[in-house]
């Protein structure tokens, strides 16, 4: 049995964000116009960017346990581009990964709790069949 430490983390996400796809997870309407944080200059240009974040998401609350929004808008965080002045670290969108929560909490992956968002034993779950299809698969 394999879990997500045992798997490439790109292969895993793309995976996880395979089946979120599948599963009919509804995207909001406004994720084809909106960038992702106030330092990027373009919108994303993945067609499917909603699951891999929401996959990234669950990833990382599996790994660092009760995460909330502010420290995942410090890790998907960017340098903000400046002509003259130093590049500084510019945070991503809040909205996009509290819409990541909400949606992921309707499938049952995630739970609220007082620490944070916490991952059910279906998410943890979810992470792990994807791992094993990696493994087994290749």
């Amino acid at each position: 049995m394999a879990n997500i430490y045992e798997v490439d983390s790109e292969r895993l996400i793309n995976l996880a964000a395979k089946k979120l796809e599948e599963s009919g997870i509804k995207k909001p309407e406004y994720v084809k116009y909106v960038k992702s944080g106030y330092g990027r200059e373009r919108i994303p240009s993945q067609k499917n960017f909603w699951y891999i974040r929401c996959a990234s998401i669950l990833r990382q609350i599996y790994i660092s346990g009760p995460t909330g929004i502010s420290k995942l808008r410090s890790k998907y965080s960017n340098k903000r581009n400046h002509l003259v002045r130093r590049h500084h670290t510019a945070r991503a969108g809040g909205s996009i990964i509290k819409d990541a929560f909400d949606t992921l909490e309707k499938q049952g992956y995630l739970k609220k709790t007082r620490k944070g968002r916490e991952i059910t034993p279906k998410g943890r779950s979810f992470l792990d069949s994807a791992a094993n299809e990696i493994m087994k698969g290749g």
